[in-house]
């Protein structure tokens, strides 16, 4: 044993009292301001299908369709691989789990559209449709065969628009409370916000269906869509959207970036308005300061360019989706939406990739973490938990499978979880 060191301080108990107490209100705002990553599934993707077209048969139509397109322009692992460029120790991994994928759960988020996907209808259609959208859902649930997440996206609040998409939420989510109460998952989409005085609006509007069906106070959430230039920054120069969070009072679950309505509010030409576009990168980088650690996600938009016709057109667009998805995925955008169900196999393509080829890196660094062990990289608790939720967003998409990820890391899904949401001091503290 070595000599004991003699400790000696200089400061009365007091003054670190006083400071903590001077600090508390800052404390409690942290908290409530911050509270991390909820921990749950984030979908990968996000499906938009108009009102009049969603029908009980959508989610397994989508599957078979993307099924159908796989078959025929890209048959087999090695066509697909050298469609996509996947190198050659990736290609039967990931088409094997795209095609499971596809046949089991093609869709992980479906958003029924009443706003420009459905457009101005007579009163008594959009009635009719949105009461149509409730039930289909409820009987999705009742069967089993609903997707992890669903919901539907209204019409904004501004003026010409409000009372409209304010009665047709009011008819889904009546609906919803009749055929047997809300669902787990279920998903509402705000778009076109400008104003944090409109998303502060919406919470009243929640709030008032709540209360009118004796639900729980919260009870309801919903995405703020980014569709605007003022969304992103206000007349004064400030981050409008960080306001939205804020007006929100703690329902905001995610951002959801529209790429044609924002490209264009900024007067970018139909021709270069895509989710690369500098604009684009400009309005996401704010979204993703102003939600970190809000416990809100970003989501990326989404492309125009369909893989239809002959497969020479098929090929370039899903080059470009699969581009596309994994620049999102290397900006920490971990979902987007899809238009088309051409766009699956690559959505998934892109998906799996990412978790596949970083699998074995992520499960070495965080196993040395783990383990207290040396290594060539110095890894901190921020980066344990960032390793941690990569591997657990690969296990929740099918990209992953925990007995692969616990043979790798000799770790639980629980241990994974308690990495990926770690004490807020531990973030700042050195790593053992």
């Amino acid at each position: 044993m070595g000599q004991q060191e003699q400790v000696a301080t200089s400061l009365a108990g007091a003054v670190s009292e006083e400071i903590s107490a001077s600090l508390a209100p800052v404390d409690a705002e942290l908290r409530r301001r911050y509270p991390g990553d909820p921990g749950t599934r984030q979908p990968v993707h996000t499906v938009y299908v108009p009102g009049d077209a969603f029908a009980a048969g959508t989610l397994r139509s989508w599957g078979a369709r993307a099924l159908a397109a796989l078959d025929e322009h890209a048959p087999d692992a090695a066509s697909f691989a050298a469609v996509l460029g996947l190198p050659e120790e990736l290609a039967e991994p990931v088409h094997s789990r795209v095609r499971a994928k596809l046949e089991r759960e093609p869709v992980e988020d479906l958003r029924v559209d009443f706003e420009d996907g459905y457009g101005p209808r007579p009163d008594a259609e959009e009635d009719a449709t949105a009461a149509r959208a409730a039930r289909l859902i409820a009987e999705a649930h009742r069967d089993g065969t609903a997707a992890p997440y669903m919901g539907i996206r209204m019409k904004c609040m501004e003026a010409a628009v409000r009372d409209r998409g304010i009665r047709t939420l009011d008819i889904f989510l009546t609906g919803l409370m009749a055929a047997g109460g809300l669902p787990e998952g279920l998903v509402l989409t705000l778009p076109k916000v400008t104003y944090a005085e409109q998303v502060a609006a919406f919470v009243r509007l929640l709030e008032a269906f709540e209360k009118a069906h004796g639900l729980d106070a919260g009870r309801l959430g919903f995405e703020i869509q980014i569709e605007t230039s003022q969304a992103i920054l206000a007349t004064d120069g400030t981050a409008t959207v960080a306001r939205m969070i804020q007006a929100a009072e703690g329902r905001a679950t995610g951002l959801h970036y529209g790429t044609f309505d924002y490209s264009a509010c900024l007067g970018v030409s139909a021709a270069h308005q895509a989710s690369d576009h500098p604009a684009a990168d400009h309005a996401k980088a704010v979204m993703q300061v102003a939600a970190a650690g809000t416990g809100v996600r970003v989501s990326d938009g989404s492309t125009n360019v369909l893989p239809v016709g002959p497969a020479a057109k098929v090929h370039d667009a899903w080059r470009l989706h699969y581009g596309l998805t994994r620049r999102a995925l290397a900006r920490a955008y971990y979902q987007g939406w899809d238009m088309h169900p051409g766009h699956l196999p690559t959505r998934y393509a892109a998906v799996f990739a990412f978790y596949r080829e970083g699998l074995e890196q992520a499960a070495a660094r965080l196993t040395r973490y783990a383990n207290r062990a040396g290594g060539d990289v110095m890894d901190e608790p921020a980066t344990a938990k960032a390793l941690s939720g990569y591997l657990l967003r690969g296990l929740d998409c099918g990209a992953l499978d925990l007995a692969e990820v616990a043979r790798l890391t000799g770790l639980t899904r629980a241990d994974l979880e308690n990495f990926a949401a770690p004490r807020r001091g531990d973030l700042t503290a050195s790593a053992q």
